[in-house]
């Protein structure tokens, strides 16, 4: 009789996205483009929402810029399900929010939204006494938002 491969738990699940992604940045930080490769699917889906001229991340993962063109520096990291959403800001005009989706421990999807408001929610049907219901899984934190004007934006998971 075959034997049955352990199932992974959601929390080992997440735990093991969330360190993909942190190695990721790391190693974009350190301007290890290799290592970078390794953690991302040759037929990465990307999506972008903000101001034009900000497109960074993706100028680092395709290499049309150096890792010293602008410093990512993870300042929050959530890991639901496949999802792993990561918020940070560079000064007072740099804020961004980016959710990477993973399949099997590699880097599938990525979405970048640069100083865009940004509110995370679970829409698959929950059942709760008396129908179904949805839960937000979270908000971005811009720093001085009092101070400035966003976007916003709803991703629905």
């Amino acid at each position: 009789m075959a034997e049955k491969e352990p199932e992974i738990s959601v929390l080992e699940q997440n735990n093991g996205n969330e360190a993909t992604v942190k190695a990721l940045y790391k190693a974009l930080a350190s301007g290890e483009i290799g290592k970078v490769a390794g953690f991302v699917a040759s037929d990465l889906e990307w999506w972008f929402h903000g101001p034009q001229g900000c497109h960074h991340m993706m100028k680092m993962l395709t290499g049309k810029s150096s890792h010293k063109a602008f410093s990512f520096n993870p300042r929050s990291m959530d890991a639901i399900d496949d999802y792993v959403i990561v918020e940070g800001w560079e000064g007072v005009q740099a804020y961004w929010v980016h959710v990477w989706t993973l399949k099997d421990g590699l880097i599938t999807q990525f979405r970048e939204y640069f100083n865009t408001w940004l509110t995370v929610a679970d829409l698959r049907p929950v059942a709760v006494a008396g129908g179904c219901s949805s839960s937000k899984f979270g908000q971005s934190h811009p720093r001085d938002l009092a101070k400035r004007s966003l976007p916003g934006l709803m991703l629905a998971i």
